[in-house]
């Protein structure tokens, strides 16, 4: 027992002192799994474990982008280390929503998209966000909804010109994700976009773009031949 105990904590330290001196540069994702849920698995080799997270989840973005219950369905993740892996993808989130504030989000349109992919991508459930910009498109808030609101076509484009106007937006930046991963927009995204544009105009709000994200791809309405 003692050996076993030994072997993997010195493990651990080597996997340690690789990362510290090159990062993840070349690492496997079973490795990178591995090194992430030594952090929150303690005392115990965490290499089969991340080996049978990607043998469920396919890869290291199938893993992050999994329900935390699903995860718990694993043999060796508890529920602690299932919201530790879930928290790494909302803390990449929240670091690349951070570099969207203070830049001409027009001028950098990737960063947006970048954003979404991360946000949006692997929900289980359609969710739909708005992202409200100044008179210099630079971010001035960020607004969610999740399923239920996004096809009364009447009552949700009156809700984002609530906030809006709330916000001071001078332009709006829609999205929301196809848990399918289809990128093709429906008959209905079209026409809540044209709704939410003829609204947003009423009080001279610009309709800036109606991003749909699947899987690792987007559809942009502003890129596209599409008329909104």
């Amino acid at each position: 027992m003692k050996e076993t105990v030994t072997g993997y904590i010195g493990h651990r330290s080597r996997m340690k002192e690789k990362y510290e001196k090159a990062g993840l540069k070349g690492w496997l994702d079973y490795e990178v799994l591995e090194l992430a849920l030594s952090y929150a698995i303690a005392r115990k080799d965490t290499k089969k474990t991340a080996k049978e997270l990607l043998s469920r989840f396919k890869n290291l973005n199938g893993v992050l982008d999994a329900d935390y219950k699903e995860l718990q369905g694993v043999r060796g993740i508890s529920k602690h280390s299932a919201l530790f892996l879930k928290l790494l993808k909302d803390i990449s989130g929240f670091y690349m929503e951070n570099n969207l504030h203070s830049r001409d989000l027009l001028s950098s349109p990737q960063l947006i998209y970048d954003y979404l992919k991360v946000s949006l991508k692997g929900l289980a459930d359609e969710e739909f966000k708005m992202l409200f910009l100044d008179n210099r498109n630079q971010l001035i808030a960020m607004e969610a909804i999740k399923n239920g609101t996004v096809n009364q076509i009447i009552v949700f484009p009156r809700t984002i010109v609530e906030q809006a106007l709330y916000h001071h937006a001078a332009g709006v930046v829609i999205s929301h994700n196809h848990p399918a991963r289809s990128l093709e927009p429906s008959r209905e995204d079209m026409d809540i976009t044209k709704a939410i544009k003829i609204a947003l105009k009423t009080v001279e709000i610009t309709l800036l773009d109606h991003i749909i994200i699947g899987g690792n791809e987007y559809f942009s309405f502003k890129e596209s031949s599409i008329d909104f």
